[in-house]
């Protein structure tokens, strides 16, 4: 049996993953989701990783699952957590020293042009579902105050010696393909997997997302 830690985005919760967490349970495993910090100010990037290792516990083997800017904090986990595997969804990767405030301009992602929330992140998510998750991580995104972790610079040295896997989806309005497919090339010098789905994947496809997470540690 595989703990899967799994990491929501920036105005996400652990909410996000309740079908991916149902999906991975059905199928002999455990799983570990968590809200973030975001309304402490006063939080860092090493303060929201130690909110997911304390959660998982002792649980092994860990397969760390981090999504859009939980990818600042999945790398993290990994060092404190003794972590087998990284998956990154969709996410963004950081360089050493960079800012999550910095990572817009820096990797160069294109704006996506649009401020309607169910078109650019939920698309291809029954609309009756996507209420509900922005109905519930609305209320909480009004006490994010994500001060310090926003202007920290990301504090490792280089990318963690853990075997990393990047997963695309191709129907992402946030991070599109052509974006995404350059960003891994340059930051992780990977080719990564690919996938149909919305940035909202864990919910518009989360029985097709558990079967790729179970075969990342065979």
């Amino acid at each position: 049996m595989t703990t899967f830690a799994l990491i929501h985005g920036a105005g996400g919760s652990a909410f996000d993953w309740h079908l991916l967490e149902a999906e991975l349970r059905s199928r002999g495993h455990d799983t570990v989701a968590v809200d973030l910090p975001m309304s402490d100010p006063q939080a860092g990037l090493w303060d929201y990783a130690d909110a997911v290792v304390q959660a998982a516990g002792e649980r092994r083997p860990l397969v760390v699952v981090a999504h859009s800017w939980g990818g600042f904090v999945g790398p993290l986990v990994c060092v404190r957590g003794r972590a087998a595997v990284l998956v990154l969804v969709t996410a963004m990767i950081p360089s050493p020293g960079e800012t999550p405030d910095d990572w817009w301009e820096r990797s160069g992602r294109p704006s996506s042009g649009s401020d309607d929330d169910y078109e650019l992140y939920l698309h291809d998510v029954p609309r009756r579902l996507a209420q509900r998750v922005l109905a519930h991580d609305g209320a909480l995104a009004e006490k994010i105050s994500m001060d310090r972790a926003g202007r920290e610079p990301w504090p490792l040295s280089a990318w963690p010696d853990i075997p990393t896997r990047y997963l695309l989806c191709r129907d992402d309005r946030l991070f599109t393909p052509e974006f995404v497919r350059r960003h891994v090339k340059e930051r992780l010098g990977i080719t990564p997997d690919e996938m149909p789905g919305s940035h909202m994947v864990m919910l518009s496809r989360p029985g097709e997302l558990a079967d790729y997470l179970v075969q990342v540690l065979v």
